[in-house]
């Protein structure tokens, strides 16, 4: 999984959330009264270790501002911001190849729309645009001469536009958003035992053996991988397709995790929701809290490089809010002094 990379330019947002099903047809719509009063706050941290492996595959990318990032020309929903996290295998250069390339391949090469408001059309042709940004990253690895035909890497990426949370994925990275505390996964593994991409697989002619795809891969969609994909244009088991889903944010939504299988392995999602949002309630450093579950995965004996990003949504003062007001009723309490001068006075009172 390659050297580790990162892009970060702050800017603070805000988001709300709806049940999302396993597909990209998903209902952005929500309450207009919620969802108008809701501004995303955004601010993110990340970290990456490379684990018990020799190598490190991994890479990330995260950019709080995009359309400062991009330039004044684009056009965007405000805030806008774009993370991802690429899990390489068979080599670095895959991953690295991608990390480098995705914000030209998804943004540039795909004639990305640009409008301020979000609407169906718009949401059309930005799931139209992200599919074909994975699709040239694909083809762009099997053109250059530097990566390997064995290398590969699964692709994970969320995009916040305005209240709109759409991730891409392909591969067995994972999203994750925390709702009131409650996990709500963003993205499905693609792993050979997902019952829905078994049958892909073998309606493709592929086959799995002890949960490997073709007996050597452990997912069923990733970039790369050319020596194990049919020759151009006909169908092949492994895919770089990837699926979608979106989401409308709330003021329920706290935040959101992006991490490699490394730390799914050996969390669930709710653990790694509650363990991020107890972070967060104490020191309110989403990098910090990514470094934790890295920690915490590795207490727990991943065998895997681990990275993570964590996406905050919501202000410092809306999340402290609550545990403030606990506080505040718990530290009610008096010196034994005061209570010596407390009962004095009571006691020359019931003299009188």
């Amino acid at each position: 999984m390659g050297a580790e990379a990162e892009v970060m330019v702050q800017l603070q947002h805000t988001i709300p959330v709806l049940d999302v099903p396993c597909c990209s047809d998903l209902d952005v719509k929500s309450p207009e009264s919620t969802v108008l009063q809701f501004i995303p706050n955004i601010r993110s941290g990340s970290f990456a270790d490379t684990g018990p492996r020799r190598f490190m595959e991994d890479e990330h990318i995260r950019i709080d501002d995009l359309s400062a990032h991009l330039g004044s020309l684009v056009k965007f929903p405000k805030p806008s911001a774009f993370y991802g996290v690429f899990d390489g295998h068979g080599g670095p250069e895959a991953a690295a190849h991608v990390r480098e390339n995705v914000l030209r391949l998804l943004f540039s090469d795909t004639d990305f729309p640009e409008t301020s408001e979000v609407d169906d059309a718009f949401l059309e042709g930005v799931e139209s645009s992200l599919r074909k940004g994975f699709l040239l990253a694909d083809l762009a690895l099997a053109d250059d001469c530097n990566v390997s035909s064995s290398s590969g890497t699964t692709a994970l990426t969320a995009l916040v536009l305005g209240r709109l949370l759409m991730v891409a994925n392909a591969g067995d990275c994972r999203a994750v958003l925390c709702r009131n505390g409650e996990a709500i996964d963003m993205s499905q593994d693609h792993r050979p035992n997902y019952p829905s991409e078994r049958r892909r697989v073998e309606e493709l002619g592929g086959f799995i053996d002890d949960g490997y795809l073709n007996g050597i891969l452990s997912v069923t969609r990733a970039l790369g991988d050319w020596d194990m994909k049919l020759p151009r244009g006909s169908a092949s088991p492994l895919i770089a397709e990837p699926e979608f889903r979106q989401i409308v944010l709330t003021e329920e939504d706290e935040f959101l995790i992006i991490a490699c299988d490394g730390i799914w392995d050996v969390l669930s999602s709710q653990q790694a929701v509650s363990l991020v949002r107890r972070g967060l309630r104490r020191h309110d450093d989403p990098e910090q809290c990514a470094k934790d579950l890295v920690m915490e995965a590795l207490r727990l004996n991943t065998f895997d490089n681990l990275t993570v990003i964590v996406v905050c949504f919501t202000s410092p003062d809306h999340q402290e809010l609550s545990p403030m007001r606990h506080r505040s009723l718990r530290s009610c309490s008096f010196s034994a002094e005061a209570l010596y001068s407390l009962q004095s006075w009571l006691d020359n009172k019931g003299n009188h």
